[in-house]
């Protein structure tokens, strides 16, 4: 099915309105902790660390305190990946997930008023699943590029290698 023209301007006027909002929205406030986070602000952190678990379903560890480390670790290398993205992808993944944090945009596309650490994990399938089918390829280039952030974070970190049967880089003599 060919969207018309009415539904292609339609689209493009509302994907430009939700950018330009995002310009002028306050940003959070910067950390007060000492955390080790570079790229995230509080709410890309928020919500990464919603997505993490989802995404990573049957590979994280099952005990809580193993999960909540691997979940930060994926967190931490998350934003380490975008802080190593050229200028313009991390101000893209800043626009992203300030546009998630906005509740009309989160109600529109993981259809819960819920915020991202109450969202049930039922609610972040959801949610992927939505950017992922998503005839708007905007919207699926976004579910790529956390897919991806989120993928090489977790296989990235040592205590995932087992799993996969990778025994770790050689030892250099």
């Amino acid at each position: 099915m060919n969207p018309s023209r009415r539904t292609f301007i339609f689209a493009g006027v509302l994907g430009a309105a939700a950018l330009v909002a995002t310009r002028w929205l306050p940003r959070a406030s910067p950390r007060s902790d000492l955390r080790v986070l570079n790229a995230l602000d509080t709410d890309g952190e928020a919500i990464v660390t919603a997505i993490v678990p989802v995404m990573l379903a049957g590979a994280l560890p099952q005990a809580a305190d193993e999960r909540a480390a691997a979940v930060r670790g994926t967190v931490v290398g998350v934003d380490a990946a975008i802080a190593g993205l050229p200028p313009l992808a991390q101000h893209e993944l800043r626009q992203l997930f300030t546009l998630l944090t906005l509740a009309p945009a989160r109600w529109s596309l993981a259809r819960t008023t819920a915020s991202w650490s109450e969202a049930s994990p039922t609610a972040i399938d959801a949610f992927l699943g939505r950017l992922k089918g998503s005839r708007i390829a905007l919207l699926r280039a976004a579910y790529d590029a956390l897919h991806q952030l989120v993928f090489a974070a977790w296989y990235g970190q040592p205590r995932a290698w087992p799993a996969i049967g990778y025994d770790g880089p050689p030892a250099l003599e």
